[in-house]
């Protein structure tokens, strides 16, 4: 399947056990081996940029979201896992730039593949796991052994 070569394949292991998170985290999956594909087959530059485009939004979208959830848990890493999301958003920034200025190519797909990628694949697996682990723990701590409502 192309993609998953130079992409990331959802799987059980990338799960937080938040519903919404979840979903999310499988969307960017999916844009990102899209992202990839079109930096490798040198794809037309209206529809790489409105796919870049689409996925720096949706990203967003999706860090603002998961920091309200963090929030409403009052998680304790949030101050720490709010800045790793501002730190990522200024290198996915410096992607973009190079798009603006050069275009698509194997090279920014290698490097999308690399970069983001990479960093969302440690990012969930290292840090949005703990943001399930700290909510099933409020959970369990509730008493009737029922879940933490789950963020919408």
């Amino acid at each position: 399947m192309k993609g998953i070569q130079n992409g990331i394949c959802w799987s059980s292991k990338y799960r937080t056990g938040d519903e919404k998170v979840d979903t999310q985290h499988k969307c960017l999956f999916e844009l990102l081996n899209v992202l990839v594909d079109q930096c490798v087959d040198g794809c037309n530059t209206e529809k790489l940029h409105d796919t870049l485009e689409f996925l720096v939004n949706y990203t967003i979208q999706h860090f603002c979201d998961e920091e309200s959830l963090q929030r409403l848990y009052n998680y304790p890493g949030y101050k720490e896992h709010k800045q790793m999301h501002e730190d990522f958003k200024i290198v996915v920034g410096d992607l973009v730039k190079r798009f603006t200025e050069s275009g698509s190519s194997w090279e920014l797909g290698d490097d999308v593949n690399k970069v983001i990628v990479h960093w969302l694949i440690g990012h969930i697996r290292n840090e949005d796991r703990k943001i399930g682990e700290h909510i099933k723990s409020i959970s369990v701590g509730q008493g009737d052994g029922s879940c933490a409502p789950t963020y919408r």
